[in-house]
Formats: C-alpha cells, sequence, structure tokens
C-alpha cells in the first residue's frame, strides 16, 4: 500500500467573506507527480501556503508529512523543500554560498553540507560556476541550482511553484528529468504550473477552479472522461465550458 504523505479532508480557508478553498479533500503518495492546476484565482497559491505551514485553515484537516498544519507548522518546514514562482536564492552570493546557506537553514551539519555541496556541484556540472555569483547565471541555470537546493536536506516533499515560467525547452526538458529523478528517490514532488503540456508528465493532477478541486485523476483518465486527446482541453472544458473557440489557458498562480 501506497504511504500518504500528504492528507486534506474538507480544506476551508476564508478571508474576511471570501472563500479561498472551498472544501477541498485528497490525498497525495511518497514518490508521486502531483500536478496542481487551476487558472488565476483559483486558490492554487493559497493551498500551498496551507499545505507548506505558511498559513493555517479556517477548518478541516490538513496533515502533511505525518504533521498537522494548524499545530505543527514548524515541523512541517524541517520536512519538505519549496521553491516558489519567482527566483529564491541570494543573487549577491555565489553558487556555492547559495548552497552552504541554505543547507545551515534546513539543519544540516557542516560535514554533511560540505558533502552535499561537492555531490551538488559535481551533479549539476557546475564545478564553473561555483563562485561566480547568482546574478551572474542565466535563468535555466539558476531554475536547477534552485530545484537542488530545495531538495538538498532530502526533504520528503517538494513543492514547486511554477518552476519552469519563462525557461527555454531544452531546460524545461532537463528539469522535468531533475523531477522524475526525485520522485524517483523517494521524494513527492507537488508541482503547480501554467504548461499544460508538462500536466501530462504528472502521475495524477487536480484541478481547481474557483476554490473547488472540480477534476482529480490520471491525465490519461481525465483525458477519457472528457473525450479530449490532450490535458489542455481537459482544462478548457472545465475553466471555460461556454467558450466555443477559447484561446490557450494561461493559469498563472491562483
Amino acid at each position: 500500500m501506497r504511504k500518504k504523505v500528504i492528507e486534506v479532508e474538507n480544506l476551508v480557508k476564508r478571508f474576511g467573506h471570501f472563500t479561498a478553498n472551498d472544501n477541498l479533500t485528497f490525498e497525495v503518495y511518497e514518490g508521486e507527480i502531483f500536478g496542481f492546476l487551476g487558472a488565476n484565482g483559483a486558490g492554487k497559491t493559497t493551498a500551498i501556503r496551507i499545505l507548506s505551514g505558511l498559513s493555517s485553515p479556517t477548518s478541516g484537516k490538513v496533515k502533511v508529512a505525518g504533521f498537522d498544519s494548524g499545530k505543527q507548522a514548524e515541523k512541517i518546514k524541517k520536512n519538505i523543500g519549496y521553491m516558489c514562482q519567482k527566483f529564491s536564492l541570494y543573487e549577491d552570493l555565489t553558487v556555492k554560498e547559495n548552497i552552504m546557506l541554505y543547507g545551515g537553514i534546513y539543519g544540516l551539519s557542516r560535514s554533511q553540507i560540505a558533502e552535499r555541496t561537492g555531490i551538488l556541484l559535481d551533479k549539476l556540472r557546475f564545478r564553473e560556476y561555483e563562485n561566480k555569483l547568482i546574478s551572474e547565471l542565466p535563468l535555466g541555470l539558476r531554475q536547477k541550482l534552485s530545484f537542488s537546493v530545495a531538495v538538498l536536506h532530502e526533504p520528503k516533499i517538494v513543492f514547486l511553484d511554477e518552476p519552469t515560467g519563462g525557461v527555454d525547452p531544452i531546460t524545461r526538458r532537463q528539469f522535468w528529468e531533475m523531477i522524475y529523478e526525485t520522485a524517483a528517490s523517494g521524494i513527492t514532488v507537488f508541482v503547480t504550473t501554467h504548461y499544460m503540456d508538462e500536466a501530462e508528465y504528472c502521475d495524477r493532477i487536480s484541478i481547481m477552479n474557483e476554490g473547488r478541486i472540480v477534476a482529480l485523476d490520471t491525465p490519461g483518465n481525465l483525458k477519457k472522461q472528457y473525450n479530449v486527446s490532450s490535458v489542455e482541453e481537459v482544462f478548457i472544458k472545465i475553466a471555460r465550458p461556454d467558450a466555443s473557440h477559447p484561446p490557450a489557458p494561461s493559469p498563472g498562480s491562483g
């Protein structure tokens, strides 16, 4: 039986009279690549903030890595990695300094930091960049490094918020190879993306609309259910059911 690493039951998050998350219920499993999709304002970012221990639910049950989101947020933070939509490393530090800094933030020992820094630099083939400032690196290299740093402490789950935004197709493919490798190691990957072709790479996807999860299954099953040939068409049918000739969707952070 697959181990559950995220358990959400009847999650509600309100801001005054506005309901951002309306009775969300879903589970995510160890080593799974789980896609979290939705148009602007659908409620994705609010949900991710709760799952990562940055916000508390108004009501409902949320367990992440075995810990209660409302009561054990600090323990959740120690068991997850997070790569936000905007680049999160320090541009005025070098590649090596960033790796070592985050290793310390994640609570690794000096020997662990030294060992994993060397492994990471070799794995990414970044030895020539280790003393370069982050600000001097191309976006694609920054994103690869940011993802690698997010899993430096070998968390149970890593949250990726539109991680490939703005990078070229080759870098996007290489980035997804890193995601597959990470999931194969047992780390759960929880990813939001506005590229519908990337949703096809996920083991399962959920689609949010107006604060609710309106679809949740494998990409293949959803395409069969909606009788379409791509996840993009599934998304259009759900998010824009009245549009006869809708433009390509571009859901950003919700």
